[in-house]
Parts: structure tokens; sequence; C-alpha cells
């Protein structure tokens, strides 16, 4: 309880150094658990590269905010070229390379630039930042409680055996329903001048992304025959297990907003 009670604070508070150090925070933690999984599985990565390239991909969003010349997409044209040059450098052993390389590039994606975007999602828009960010959060959190517990109670039909057998197809739609429901009941009472019909359509998108983000941490805990990717926290895994879903939902639900106006 008192972890969520200082998620909510760094969603509603209103500095940016604050929620980005948080962002870097949270990359940075989970992105050591990701190689963790990675050495396990085989493939090995450079870690270093790894947490230096997610955070320049962070800082890059601030200063597309800020309308900076070298933002975001710049540094990604930079890391696609440098990564792989500077990791003929590291390596020791080119058997390694092309796995270790792999590896690098997916968790600077997967990890740091799929987060980085919750910079934007809560500051790119002055007036509704604060709301698409606890929107996210209520969706996500609300899929997964409702998804474990219907999966648990009535669940009977596999989701995705070999990936997470206890995942079933009642509770993913019950997660999916979750969502959707509390996106609706965000929009109808703490959004009143949000259109209703496209929050309560985003909320559904997110939820599915989240239910995506969860089976992609499942599969590469699976490949290294890893049940958590750590254990920072303790009876819950590690930090990556509890933003799986918001590598997916966050990027999803800044896009969906995004295109909005398309949707009229």
């Amino acid at each position: 309880m008192p972890l969520a009670l200082v998620v909510v604070y760094l969603l509603v508070q209103g500095r940016e150094w604050l929620f980005t150090l948080a962002v870097l925070a949270t990359v940075l933690i989970s992105l050591q658990e990701y190689f963790h999984i990675s050495r396990e599985a085989g493939l090995g990565g450079w870690p270093r590269m790894g947490y230096v390239a997610a955070v320049l991909l962070c800082l890059g969003q601030l200063a597309d905010l800020h309308g900076m010349v070298f933002g975001e997409s710049s540094l990604l044209l930079l890391l696609v070229l440098a990564i792989p040059v500077a990791g003929l450098v590291i390596v020791s052993d080119l058997k390694n390379y092309s796995g270790a390389l792999a590896s690098t590039v997916l968790g600077v994606f997967y990890v740091g630039f799929a987060f980085s975007w919750m910079i934007p999602l809560r500051f790119g828009d002055p007036v509704a930042g604060w709301r698409l960010i606890v929107l996210l959060f209520l969706v996500v959190w609300a899929g997964d409680i409702f998804a474990y517990a219907v999966g648990r109670m009535v669940g009977r039909i596999p989701l995705a055996r070999k990936i997470s057998p206890k995942k079933t197809v009642e509770g993913a739609i019950a997660g999916l329903a979750g969502g959707v429901l509390v996106a609706w009941g965000f929009s109808h009472w703490f959004w009143q001048t949000g259109d209703q019909k496209t929050v309560i359509l985003i909320g559904g998108l997110v939820a599915l992304a989240g239910q995506a983000g969860d089976l992609v941490e499942s599969a590469l805990k699976r490949a290294a025959n890893l049940k958590d990717s750590g254990a920072i926290l303790p009876g819950h895994g590690g930090l990556l297990d509890r933003i799986d879903s918001l590598l997916f939902a966050a990027p999803t639900l800044w896009l969906a907003w995004r295109l909005k106006d398309f949707w009229h």
C-alpha cells in the first residue's frame, strides 16, 4: 500500500523533473532485470551500453517536449547505428556478438524506449496529461485484478499454455471488460470534459495492450526458465514483473490519444 501511494503521488504531482527521475529509476532497475533474464536464456548482452542508451531515450522525450532539435527521433537513429559498432569494441568472442547485440537492442527498445513514453504521456498535453496517466494505471490495474480473479474462479480455457499455463481466455476477457468498465467510470465521474466514447475505446485498447505486454514478459522468462524477473519487491517478484503491462500500454495510449481526432 505505501508503494501504491508513492506511485499515485508521482503520477498526479506536476514536477517534470521528479517524474522523469522516477521513470529513469524504473527503467534502469527493470533493464537490469531484463539483462538477468537474457543471461539466463544464454544470450548475454551489454548492460552498460543498454543503460546509457535507455537513459538517452528518456531524455530525448524531454528534449522533444521542449522543442529541442536533437530529440527522440535523432537519438533513435544514432543508437541504431552506434550500438552494433560499439559492440565490436566490447565483444571478446565474435560467436557471442549476434546474441549480445540482439539482446541489447531488444532491451533498449523493449524497456527503455517503451517506458520513455510515460514522459510525453504525462506532460505532452498540459490539460489532459495527468488524466491520461491516471487512466493508464487504472485500466492496467483493473485489467490485472479482473483477469486474476475471474481466471481463478471460472477460468477453464488456456490462453497461451506454453507461455503462461495459468492464464485463461475467461480471465483475458474479464481483464478487457474490467479495463473498459474502469475507463467508463473514470470518464463519467472524473473526466466530464472528455469524449466519453473515445476514452472508453482507448481504455479497451490499453487493456489489450497491457495483456500483450504481460504475455511477452512471460515468454521471455519462460525462455530463461525463470519464475520472476527479480526479487526487489518481496512477494511480488521484480520491478519488470510489475511494469510489463505498462511497457505496451503506455505507448499504445499515447498513440491512440494522438490519433483520436481521426476516429470522429
